[in-house]
């Protein structure tokens, strides 16, 4: 078969949206000094990993994993403050999670009705929108204000609007890194007639929480990720609400979707939180003392953040000089490509160990003096 008889079988059978779009896009870091997504840097402590290897030899890889994942869940509601009388369930990562709700809530466009809304203030996590298109939902973003913070007249103007089926709100957000108002957050909840999904992937570094309000609005959900903890590898997510919102969701959710080696792997992580902890504060620290370097550099202007990464504005200068100039000594950030709008000249910084920060910092003022 031809290459242009393949071309045309594509054509007639991919969805046109789908074939319009690009894939997600991951740069391969090579040797360089990576502090592009989000990670935690550290390892574990060699007794540790000696554990976690001895109970990974034992581990059963001829047998499919328990189903529901239902001792490393339990876990997880505890270690993540889940209400008493909520439900969770798991998701190879957040991603699969948001699909299952979008694939939940997707009521296709017919002759008399439009498609359900996913709604989210922008800019903010990027798999929002990608997966309202794949589930065939419409999508709406709001525009954040000058500030990062949510823009409530618009929202709720918005809300008012297109009813959506969902809101998605990052908190913190990502790229920005800020908190929005709990007290808009709120309102949110309270306009909505649809379900809203609080996005706490990076609960570890805020220190706020829409977990313990479960209770308080039948309309909340809220998610969790361990990747920021330490445990990216590992692909997993949790979601926890009300047993009639989370009930339904199962149902969509691939059976054994959580596998073998993840299940023991995040259990034993779990049982060892002290250590999860003890880095994460450290990320913490070397937030603020990065922050104060930054702050040291006329040609940056930084925004506040309460996640383990820092988003700048590059002044007086393209931010694809200084990020090509960085790559060129051995450090990856990411770049925000927007050509407009308020991340235009923008780079995000994830907080890296004390070494690689150091390193990130002379770079930069050897570039910018």
């Amino acid at each position: 078969m031809s290459k242009s008889t393949k071309s045309k079988l594509v054509e007639q059978w991919v969805r046109e949206d789908i074939r319009a779009l690009s894939a997600y896009h991951v740069p391969d870091p090579g040797e360089m000094i990576k502090l592009d997504a989000m990670e935690n840097p550290y390892l574990w402590p060699d007794a540790m990993k000696q554990q976690w290897l001895t109970l990974l030899s034992d581990t059963a890889m001829n047998r499919y994993p328990d189903p529901s994942a239902a001792k490393l869940t339990k876990r997880l509601e505890q270690v993540m403050g889940v209400p008493q009388g909520m439900r969770s369930i798991l998701g190879n990562g957040s991603d699969e999670l948001i699909q299952m709700i979008c694939m939940a809530l997707a009521k296709p466009a017919s002759a008399s009705d439009a498609p359900s809304i996913v709604m989210a203030p922008e800019p903010t996590f990027v798999m929002y929108k990608m997966i309202a298109q794949f589930t065939n939902m419409g999508y709406q973003g709001i525009p954040l204000d000058p500030h990062f913070q949510l823009d409530m007249p618009a929202m709720l103007e918005a809300i008012e609007t297109h009813q959506p089926a969902v809101i998605f709100l990052a908190y913190p957000n990502n790229p920005t890194g800020n908190l929005f108002s709990a007290q808009d957050v709120r309102e949110i909840i309270a306009k909505a007639s649809g379900l809203v999904v609080v996005d706490e992937a990076y609960h570890a570094f805020a220190g706020h929480s829409f977990m313990p309000m479960l209770s308080e609005y039948d309309n909340l959900v809220v998610m969790r990720t361990v990747s920021k903890m330490g445990l990216a590898g590992l692909r997993l997510g949790l979601l926890s609400g009300a047993e009639e919102w989370l009930g339904e969701f199962d149902k969509i959710r691939l059976p054994y979707n959580i596998n073998v080696l993840t299940q023991a792997s995040a259990e034993f992580a779990l049982s060892q939180a002290d250590v999860l902890k003890q880095q994460t504060d450290q990320i913490c620290r070397d937030r603020t003392l990065l922050q104060t370097e930054l702050s040291t550099f006329d040609q940056l202007h930084q925004y506040p953040s309460a996640a383990n990464f820092i988003l700048f504005k590059v002044k007086n200068m393209d931010s694809q000089i200084l990020f090509d100039a960085l790559k060129e000594s051995g450090i990856l950030i990411k770049r925000l490509a927007d050509s407009h709008g308020p991340l235009v000249n923008c780079l995000r910084v994830t907080v890296g160990s004390a070494t690689e920060n150091q390193a990130f910092i002379n770079s930069l003022r050897t570039i910018l003096t």
